[in-house]
């Protein structure tokens, strides 16, 4: 259900696809309930928790369903997010970013007292002091996990060693609470081919598995050992010590999921490709090319790749800027008269969904061609 509905969204509530105004960010929901719950049934058969990250979507709605088709929670990026969602009926939220500086570690405090099951992560012996103090400040036990690199060198404390002392010094700190390992491979997450994925990632996991036994075989109480991803979630499920998967693009899909290869074929074709940008064709002066309003401001741009057409004649898509893109028309057929004509409208699928679904305010949500809701989408960056 839509939270408001002003003057806006309802005029758009019924609309077919091909009146609304664009670039519109859609979400086909036949295909996005067929991923929910095929993520949903695959990790309760293989008894594994799930908790997708939503960074992906940044929306409530979504987060609140798959909480009811059965995830303990979902993953935030930022404080921002987490408090977003929080405020509404989001639980079982665990942060995967450092929250460091006073500002950040306060807003966690508060948000703990309201929601208790709030979970944050830890690589630094001063981020602990810092947490530790906060935490007698505002007479809350926080939870922890503390977090492992494992090869990119962005966060996440450097080897087993050192997060064995770190959980010591949590364990010893009035007001925290240790609960596990947090250990996500990033660089296994989109390695092509899924039997050189399945590789990476499972010797990847070898050292968030040791460190987790240590704890444990040490006495510590800890419950969780979360990570993984869409490119690794039938991978990392063999992990007899996993506990919980962070999985979050299997709800929209992209192009870049496309290229890296399935377990069944070179196309992964685990989940459907359920989110689309709609694009208009604002111009057809040259032969061999049409141009549309959706550029930089349109498709994330993190990707060596542009998004791909939904349906329709073969075509490159060029970034053209802010508000252009260029589709270089590959097949003959596809420059006569009755393609791309001048105000038609085009679905891309695109290049990466976490940074696109970031550059709009809401997700129009369709049907059999047409908007059945309107969700919000939580943007905030700090």
């Amino acid at each position: 259900m839509v939270e408001s509905q002003t003057p806006e969204i309802e005029l758009v509530l019924g609309a077919p696809k091909s009146e609304l105004a664009t670039p519109a960010l859609l979400l086909d929901l036949d295909k996005f309930e067929s991923n929910l719950q095929k993520m949903a049934s695959y990790t309760a058969t293989h008894s594994m928790g799930l908790r997708p990250h939503a960074k992906s979507h940044k929306c409530a709605e979504i987060a609140k369903r798959q909480i009811s088709a059965g995830a303990l929670g979902i993953c935030a990026a930022t404080i921002t997010e987490a408090e977003k969602l929080s405020a509404k009926g989001v639980t079982g939220i665990l942060i995967t970013s450092e929250m460091v500086g006073n500002d950040r570690i306060d807003r966690l405090a508060r948000l703990t007292q309201r929601a208790p099951d709030t979970i944050s992560v830890v690589d630094n012996p001063i981020h602990v002091q810092e947490l530790a103090k906060a935490a007698r400040r505002h007479d809350v036990v926080l939870n922890l996990m503390v977090d492992l690199d494992l090869g990119l060198r962005r966060t996440g404390v450097a080897s087993v060693a050192e997060g064995m002392a770190l959980a010591e010094s949590v364990m010893k700190s009035r007001g925290l609470r240790l609960l596990g390992v947090n250990a996500y491979s990033s660089m296994s997450a989109h390695v092509t081919g899924w039997s050189e994925r399945r590789t990476h990632s499972l010797n990847s996991m070898k050292k968030a598995v040791d460190l987790f036994l240590r704890m444990k075989n040490s006495g510590m109480p800890i419950e969780i050992l979360s990570g993984s991803s869409t490119g690794t979630y039938n991978i990392d499920i063999e992990i007899p010590e996993m506990t919980e998967l962070q999985a979050g693009s299997y709800v929209f899909m992209d192009v870049d999921y496309s290229i890296i290869g399935g377990e069944r074929g070179p196309v992964y074709d685990d989940f459907q490709k359920a989110l689309t940008v709609l694009a208009t064709v604002v111009s057809k002066s040259h032969k061999g090319v049409a141009t549309i309003d959706a550029g930089f401001k349109a498709f994330a741009t993190d990707r060596p790749f542009g998004p791909d057409i939904k349906e329709g004649p073969a075509v490159k898509y060029h970034f053209g800027g802010d508000e252009h893109g260029i589709l270089e028309i590959l097949s003959p057929e596809g420059d006569s008269e009755s393609a791309f004509v001048l105000g038609s409208k085009l679905e891309f699928v695109v290049p990466h969904c976490d940074p696109t679904v970031n550059l709009y305010d809401r997700i129009l949500c369709t049907r059999d061609d047409k908007v059945e809701a309107v969700w919000t989408i939580e943007r905030g960056y700090c």
